[in-house]
């Protein structure tokens, strides 16, 4: 009783074919197929951008401010 027979799965597939129809079935599948190959292409890409490191840029600490604002601070009239 607790396992399933030949019989049952007969059964359970020709339900699934009659409710969603062979066409949808194959769609489906196609669909799923397609979005593992974009997964896989998107996994390549991010491979060949981990190969190429861009360069490190680095922010200059000392540097004089090159314009000073008069108007911070006062009220303007």
């Amino acid at each position: 009783m607790g396992s399933l027979s030949i019989w049952h799965w007969i059964l359970v597939i020709a339900v699934v074919l009659l409710l969603f129809g062979r066409g949808k079935i194959s769609d489906l599948m196609g669909d799923v197929a397609q979005g593992i190959k974009a997964f896989k292409k998107g996994m390549q890409d991010d491979d060949k951008s981990a190969e190429k490191p861009e360069p490190a840029k680095s922010i200059e600490h000392n540097a004089a401010p090159t314009a000073t604002r008069s108007d911070v601070g006062s009220k303007a009239v």
